[in-house]
């Protein structure tokens, strides 16, 4: 399978769609879903296009898991997070849907269940709220 220039996060990069951009640097950029399973639930792609770890450089891969870890430690601190799960899909057996390198950071909290990836557009406001919390944490 060929790298879709058109995939969502694609049109991302290139600002074609808008993002609640939580980090940015040269090879990476992190981003909340807008379907959020838990409270700052965040995305972090590679810059490079790539279609999932399958295919990816080794490279880049090193560069996301930095940024991974990077965004992980600011979301136990800005949510007050008990820990984090990561949720990686490759190939649509996988669970992939989106065939753009992915990485997702989930905040957890005791006694919390993991909520769906079923649909529901979370609130602008809200989105703005959990950007700025990440932000604020991550310009220390």
């Amino acid at each position: 399978m060929a790298y879709d220039q058109e995939n969502i996060f694609a049109k991302i990069l290139r600002g074609e769609i808008p993002a609640h951009k939580i980090y940015e640097d040269e090879h990476t950029y992190a981003f909340l879903d807008v379907f959020p399973q838990t409270k700052g639930h965040a995305l972090v792609i590679p810059k490079t296009p790539s279609e999932n770890i399958l295919t990816a450089e080794p490279e880049t891969l090193g560069v996301l898991m930095i940024t991974v870890q990077k965004i992980c430690r600011a979301a136990m601190e800005a949510f007050q997070a008990d820990g984090i799960t990561l949720q990686q899909f490759n190939q649509p057996a996988g669970g992939q849907t989106v065939f753009h390198t992915h990485v997702h950071i989930l905040p957890r909290f005791n006694d919390v269940p993991l909520g769906s990836h079923n649909g529901n557009m979370e609130v602008n406001e809200i989105l703005i709220e959990m950007a700025e919390a990440y932000k604020a944490v991550l310009s220390k």
